[in-house]
């Protein structure tokens, strides 16, 4: 017999540069998503900074106050026992990724760098981010 599993999806109304806000919306979507019995919760691309950031995602400024923001969802009461699936901007080795970063009970289990970029469009990833390459694991 299989087990029942309540997922949570976010369309969050982020606004670009608003980290205050975009927090308080997080973690109300995350009230709401355990209010009603989800067990993981996925919220939209780049939501702790907003999707529209432009060029500011080549500002130092801007990955600080997207981690500031996912250290304040880490410790909060509210993201305890439930997965919580949020994304953020992340530089590595020199390079910037669009990445989902996932924790659960004040510890971040994965973080996924985007391997297919859009870039048709209105959309232009590439002018930000790099898409990730590397098939393997890699130690941060």
């Amino acid at each position: 017999m299989g087990r029942k599993v309540t997922l949570a999806t976010c369309s969050l109304n982020q606004w670009a540069l608003d980290f205050n806000g975009n927090l308080s919306r997080i973690l109300k979507s995350i009230e709401i998503a355990k209010k009603e019995g989800a067990k993981y919760r996925l919220g939209p691309e780049l939501e702790i900074c907003g999707y529209g950031c432009a060029d500011h995602f080549y500002e130092s400024d801007t990955l600080l106050h997207c981690f500031q923001v996912l250290k304040s969802l880490l410790e909060s009461p509210l993201t305890q026992d439930i997965i919580c699936d949020v994304g953020m901007p992340i530089m590595h080795h020199n390079v910037r990724y669009n990445c989902r970063v996932i924790f659960l009970n004040k510890k971040i289990l994965l973080i996924r760098p985007k391997m297919l970029l859009a870039n048709h469009g209105n959309n232009r990833e590439f002018r930000w981010f790099s898409p990730w390459s590397q098939p393997r694991s890699v130690s941060l």
